[in-house]
């Protein structure tokens, strides 16, 4: 029988990270290479993996992803954890996407295009505070996304931030429309009304 160690069988060839090609990876590539990790981003070229997910995290997701779906117009969808193909070298997955029904073109696809996205979310954990904050606005500003929300967790009480985002089309830049406590409401881009406290409720 095999001696088994802290990283696996001893029998179990161990993993070889994939080696970037010259001029760093395309955003075709993230279907092509074997054996990543799931929710693998890619970044200028770079590819940028996920850590493990908080509990706040998980449920800050579940609750505008069931909100969302719940108040959105019936031509509009709402996905979460789905990559947007920005360009050849970036294509970040948001937390929660809202985009028009017909964006989704069958249920092997696995990225959307920029232009069909409405609203992109991102919920700030420790190690995507500054790509959350800084890198991926810009691009999806850069690239016409009309809406971004960060998402981040109020010290005191615990319950989610939300800092909302509408485009200059002109500057191709993002200026702050509101910074949301215990209760979100917003007319775009669509009539929205989020309890933030219900975080950590179940819903019934």
């Amino acid at each position: 029988m095999s001696a088994a160690s802290d990283d696996g069988p001893a029998d179990e060839p161990a993993y070889r990270w994939p080696v970037p090609p010259p001029g760093g990876w395309t955003a075709d590539d993230l279907d092509r290479i074997p054996g990543l990790p799931p929710h693998t981003e890619l970044i200028d070229g770079s590819l940028v993996f996920m850590s493990p997910q908080t509990a706040f995290h998980v449920r800050c997701m579940r609750l505008l992803e069931h909100t969302l779906l719940g108040q959105a117009p019936d031509h509009l969808d709402v996905m979460r954890e789905m990559t947007v193909k920005l360009d050849a070298k970036n294509r970040p997955e948001p937390d929660i996407l809202v985009l028009p029904l017909e964006a989704t073109t069958g249920p092997d696809q696995t990225w959307y295009k920029p232009e069909d996205v409405i609203l992109a979310v991102e919920v700030v954990s420790d190690d995507s505070r500054e790509r959350d904050r800084e890198v991926k606005p810009r691009k999806y500003a850069a690239a016409g996304v009309p809406h971004f929300w960060r998402v981040e967790q109020d010290d005191d009480k615990g319950y989610p931030v939300v800092y909302v985002y509408e485009l200059d089309p002109a500057t191709k830049s993002y200026g702050l429309t509101g910074i949301f406590h215990d209760r979100l409401k917003v007319s775009v881009p669509f009539d929205i009304e989020i309890d933030l406290t219900a975080v950590d409720r179940r819903g019934r």
